[in-house]
C-alpha cells in the first residue's frame, strides 16, 4: 500500500469514527450527505461555524458512552 493510499484509508476511517461517535452510523446516507453540504455552506470564521465547532470540541471532550442522539431511527439498510 502506498503511502497516499494509507493516507487515505487512514482519513475515511477517522470520518467514520466521527460518523459513529455523532450517533449517525444507522442513519440514511442521503441524510448525512445533506447535512454535510448544509454544513458546507456556512462561512468557516462565523457565528454558526464557531458555534458548531465548539459543540464538536466538547462532544470530543465527552467519554463516547456519554453521548447520544435519540433522534435518528435506526435503518438496517442503506440507500
Amino acid at each position: 500500500m502506498t503511502a497516499d493510499r494509507k493516507r487515505a484509508a487512514r482519513e475515511k476511517i477517522l470520518l467514520g469514527a466521527i460518523v459513529i461517535r455523532a450517533g449517525l452510523s444507522k442513519a440514511d446516507r442521503a441524510f448525512l450527505l445533506a447535512g454535510l453540504l448544509e454544513l458546507a455552506k456556512i462561512m468557516p470564521g462565523s457565528a454558526e461555524h464557531r458555534r458548531l465547532r465548539d459543540i464538536g470540541a466538547e462532544m470530543f471532550r465527552m467519554p463516547t458512552r456519554d453521548i447520544g442522539t435519540p433522534y435518528v431511527e435506526e435503518k438496517a439498510e442503506w440507500h
